[in-house]
């Protein structure tokens, strides 16, 4: 698998931070294990788009990765020094910028690699070896209004356990959930890993989402689209009253404002944008057929004239 985390999503440095999302949602859907348990290569590529996204999603992290200031694993790189560095320096002065003397002790050297070995996140202490537990990852299918709105569920473990999950408010598909210390025991008494929970979101069959705001298609009668008035329509949050201009046209976008996806934290919250359509129910009756008739031979407007110019025909 690719090692560099912008090859892994399949990007390009250039790359902008929705399109950073936007590759790592599609990939998450063709490469988790949990549905695709017949593919025995999809759970490494999971993790290394799993990897790759946990690094590119931050701006700092992101920023010092493309410095060469840390790999790409997060790890930092080794200032680079070179031989002109010592030539002035006394006899041994790279040894003992390394920390050990010309009478080291290799038990000492020992030592040293045991604490480096601890500070990313394993050890030795006088109880024997300790680290952190492993990562356990799962995927939650969840509905759209839950991801929206919040909601707290429950995930069954492979073991026969089940977990409790709180899906915050404004959830998004793909996103990645952790609860610490829910996964993998440690070693020798160290601090057990976390479930990092990647959560897709079940299509509505009528709201989708853009960003931060709520799209819906509304229908509505000839006679509303004409004349206008008050319509209700529904949001995520429960049916509200619309008001519709009079002479409103089919693909019309009216917006409630504050209607579509808070964020708490951010104290921010979207709109609500609903496409209107206008609907007609069956043949006209004769009433209408006849007025609509008489009404046709006074108008002069073509809905058309516009298009047909532009298209050059």
């Amino acid at each position: 698998m690719p090692t560099d985390p912008y090859e892994a999503l399949g990007l390009t440095k250039a790359a902008t931070a929705d399109e950073i999302k936007k590759a790592y949602r599609k990939l998450v859907r063709t490469s988790h294990p949990d549905l695709h348990p017949d593919d025995p290569q999809a759970e490494s590529r999971f993790k290394a788009i799993s990897s790759a996204y946990d690094l590119l999603k931050d701006p700092e992290t992101r920023a010092r990765f493309d410095a060469g200031e840390i790999d790409a694993s997060g790890a930092e790189r080794p200032q680079r020094q070179y031989y002109r560095d010592f030539t002035d320096a006394p006899r041994n002065a790279y040894q003992q910028r390394q920390g050990f003397g010309p009478d080291v002790d290799p038990a000492d050297i020992f030592a040293e690699i045991l604490r480096n070995r601890g500070r990313q996140g394993g050890g030795y202490t006088d109880q024997g070896f300790t680290a952190a537990g492993p990562d356990a990852r799962y995927t939650l299918e969840v509905p759209f209004l839950d991801a929206a709105r919040g909601a707290e569920t429950r995930i069954t473990l492979p073991d026969g356990h089940s977990l409790a999950v709180k899906i915050p408010r404004g959830t998004e598909d793909g996103q990645t959930l952790r609860l610490r210390g829910k996964g993998g025991p440690g070693f020798g008494g160290g601090p057990a890993g976390d479930a990092l929970i990647t959560v897709m979101v079940r299509p509505h069959p009528v709201f989708r989402r853009e960003g931060d705001d709520i799209l819906m298609t509304l229908p509505i009668t000839i006679d509303e689209a004409l004349l206008g008035g008050k319509v209700t329509t529904p949001t995520i949050d429960g049916p509200v009253g619309l008001t519709i201009p009079p002479g409103a046209s089919s693909g019309q976008i009216l917006r409630l404002r504050g209607r579509g996806i808070e964020r708490p934290r951010q104290k921010t919250k979207g709109d609500q944008r609903v496409e209107l359509q206008i609907v007609v129910q069956g043949p006209p009756d004769s009433d209408l057929r006849d007025f609509l008739t008489s009404w046709r031979k006074k108008q002069t407007f073509d809905p058309r004239a516009d298009l047909m110019k532009s298209a050059g025909t």
